[in-house]
């Protein structure tokens, strides 16, 4: 069953989203790969080894609706359904204090994580709809940002909360229609990204220390557990986060 499946990974090129789309492509998935570089893409699907032919590498910035339309028009012409997005493209956006960021860089963030995230949303949601078999599955990654900001991070922290009523919403319109919503809040996972965590970032209490991180496998392994549901089951919320990394309680 699962040959005939179909996902999109955005932000495929690298970090989680390289990793979850492999984990997609070895489960016997046929997955494409969308992000900014065509180049890291190929790379990417490359490391796929056996399964490589079944990866597709789509060269899609997120923040121009018109390029995501057209990426989803390939999808349509190419396998004729979507079964499975995973909404992961985003930018942690700059450090800075409210009134020290630039409107610009606000805009950027936002773009990316917000409107990026809609934009796909909305043509998987549209595709799912009309295609037969009905339905699909759609994964927001959120953050444990969408609960508990870090300092000076008050455009990611902004967008990352807005993911949160995005994927309320769009579980509740997607219930007419097969469509299971939900949403991955990831916590310090080993990637480049957060490769500063392990020299230290700031801290509520105005210090920086070094937090543990988690291998990405913890990752790939708690996404594709909720990928495998059937589409009569739906985790709407999932946090994975490193065991000991100040999140719970007061830091």
């Amino acid at each position: 069953m699962t040959e005939s499946k179909v996902a999109l990974v955005t932000g495929a090129g690298n970090g989680i989203g390289r990793g979850c789309a492999l984990a997609l492509l070895s489960s016997g998935w046929k997955v494409v790969f969308a992000g900014r570089h065509v180049e890291t893409l190929n790379s990417a699907i490359e490391a796929g080894g056996v399964d490589a032919p079944r990866g597709v590498a789509i060269e899609c910035n997120v923040t121009q609706e018109d390029v995501v339309a057209g990426l989803f028009a390939q999808i349509r012409e190419r396998f004729g359904r979507l079964d499975l997005l995973f909404n992961n493209a985003g930018t942690s956006g700059k450090s800075a204090l409210p009134d020290e960021m630039p409107l610009s860089a606000w805009r950027h963030t936002v773009d990316t994580n917000l409107n990026g995230t809609f934009y796909c949303l909305s043509q998987a949601f549209k595709l799912m709809r009309e295609q037969s078999p009905r339905g699909g599955r759609i994964i927001n990654n959120g953050s444990i940002s969408a609960h508990v900001p870090r300092p000076r991070s008050i455009a990611y922290a902004a967008t990352k909360h807005a993911i949160t009523g995005l994927t309320k919403a769009a579980s509740l319109d997607g219930r007419p229609f097969d469509i299971a919503v939900g949403q991955i809040d990831i916590g310090n996972a080993r990637s480049d990204m957060t490769a500063n965590m392990a020299r230290g970032v700031p801290q509520a209490d105005g210090s920086s220390r070094a937090e543990p991180l988690m291998d990405l496998s913890a990752v790939t392994e708690t996404f594709m557990a909720m990928v495998n549901l059937p589409l009569s089951a739906n985790v709407l919320f999932m946090t994975v986060m490193a065991t000991q990394m100040p999140y719970v309680g007061r830091g």
